[in-house]
């Protein structure tokens, strides 16, 4: 019975906890500028190549005028907070709680802290103007094909995806076109085409300066189904289904 009781109760606060994150999130990085989100492995330690290219490809993303964001925490999220501080950009951190606690790396210049994955999910794609994916485990995974989905069906992110380091994604990419494309076609061909591997950051660095200069405003839309009705118009709709 008592629980019966509080269950209600811890759900209602559990909906301002979510508010409040995403309030405090949307309030904070609004004034950030355009930003690029960039994903890879948290056990990648500073000697390893894969550290140094991201460190490597924040600092010219800096340069370009773009803030950094990451998940704040070791390996490859360092090396880029550590070079979009090192070009004296902004360094964003998005950290999460976890039963392990993830301790924030020394190269964040505005660090937001989030309990709820799913918030900390729309920050990282709200204000992007590109997404660079190193190197990663399941994390890195997840967001990469978060973005792939969100990019092939609902037409919401706009932004370009970079797979940087083509040698760690080679089996990957031929796996999705060998069993998800040919064999099972559960993918189209065109969804193939949501991503761009590089191996230079210069490179990389081009390939969102180019999408930002020609397409100006990235991240998430709102869908326009879920627009007011007085602020939806055709041109909504032909954005929404081109």
């Amino acid at each position: 019975m008592v629980d019966g009781i509080d269950k209600p109760v811890k759900d209602l606060w559990r909906i301002f906890r979510v508010m409040a994150e995403f309030t405090e999130g949307f309030q904070e990085l609004a004034s950030v500028g355009p930003a690029v989100s960039i994903f890879g492995s948290a056990r990648v330690s500073s000697k390893h190549k894969y550290y140094e290219l991201a460190e490597t490809t924040a600092r010219k993303l800096a340069q370009a005028g773009f803030a950094v964001i990451t998940g704040g925490g070791d390996g490859i999220m360092e090396a880029a907070n550590k070079g979009a501080v090192q070009a004296g950009g902004r360094s964003i951190g998005l950290n999460i709680e976890l039963p392990q606690e993830q301790t924030p790396n020394d190269y964040q210049n505005l660090s937001l802290h989030f309990r709820y994955f799913f918030v900390r999910k729309v920050m990282f794609l709200k204000y992007a103007h590109g997404f660079i994916v190193f190197p990663g485990g399941y994390g890195t995974m997840d967001e990469f094909f978060e973005s792939a989905v969100l990019i092939q069906t609902l037409k919401q992110a706009q932004f370009p995806v970079v797979l940087m380091a083509g040698e760690y994604w080679d089996g990957l990419i031929r796996w999705m076109k060998e069993k998800m494309l040919k064999e099972h076609g559960f993918i189209s061909p065109e969804d193939l085409c949501v991503y761009t591997v590089a191996d230079d950051p210069d490179e990389a660095v081009k390939i969102i300066v180019d999408f930002k200069q020609k397409q100006g405003a990235g991240g998430l839309a709102m869908p326009p189904g879920m627009k007011k009705g007085q602020e939806y118009n055709h041109s909504d709709a032909s954005q929404a289904t081109a």
